[in-house]
C-alpha cells in the first residue's frame, strides 16, 4: 500500500494545515500553479515530490518544471497534468491508472473508463466561495481509492 498525498493550485501560500494532511505520505503530487519554488522544497521535507507546471508558474525556475509528469508507485501509473483541458490523450489506452489535475479551483474524483481521475482543488488562497481542499490517493497494486479533503482554516485576522 502507497499513500500518494495530492495537492495544487498554492500559488505561493503552503498552508499548515496542508502541510499537516500531507504528513505520512509516501509520495506528494502537485498538480500545478505552485507559484514559489520553496514550496517544492518544503514538500520534499515530507516526501518525493512529482510536479507539474501550471499556467501561473512562470520565471526561470517553473520553466524547469515540466507541464506534463508521470508517478510510477509500485504497479500504479498516474499521470498528472494541470489544466485537464490539456489531456490531449486517452489515458486508459495510454496504461494509466489515474490522472491528477489541477486548474479549477474545485475539488472532484471521479472515474472514467476504469481510470481515476482526481483534482485535489485549491490549497492556496481562496477562490470565490470554493473550498480550499488537498486530497490522497491510497494505492493497493493496481487498485486505488481517492478523497478531498476541506481544510479546517482558523480565523482571518481583520484589521
Amino acid at each position: 500500500m502507497a499513500r500518494i498525498g495530492i495537492v495544487s493550485d498554492t500559488h505561493g501560500l503552503l498552508r499548515p494545515q496542508a502541510v499537516a494532511f500531507l504528513q505520512g505520505s509516501d509520495f506528494i503530487v502537485h498538480a500545478g500553479d505552485i507559484g514559489d519554488p520553496g514550496i517544492l522544497d518544503a514538500l520534499n521535507a515530507i516526501a518525493p515530490v512529482t510536479a507539474v507546471r501550471g499556467n501561473n508558474d512562470t520565471g526561470a525556475w517553473a520553466g524547469r518544471i515540466a507541464e506534463t509528469a508521470v508517478l510510477q508507485a509500485g504497479a500504479f501509473r498516474l499521470l498528472v497534468v494541470h489544466d485537464l483541458a490539456q489531456l490531449g490523450i486517452d489515458p486508459a489506452a495510454a496504461g494509466f491508472d489515474a490522472v491528477v489535475s489541477g486548474h479549477s479551483h474545485q475539488p472532484r474524483v471521479e472515474r472514467r473508463g476504469g481510470v481515476l481521475f482526481a483534482n485535489p482543488g485549491s490549497a492556496g488562497p481562496r477562490r470565490f466561495r470554493l473550498p480550499v481542499a488537498v486530497g490522497e490517493i491510497v494505492v493497493d497494486g493496481r487498485s486505488a481509492t481517492a478523497r478531498t479533503v476541506e481544510l479546517t482554516l482558523g480565523p482571518v485576522a481583520r484589521r
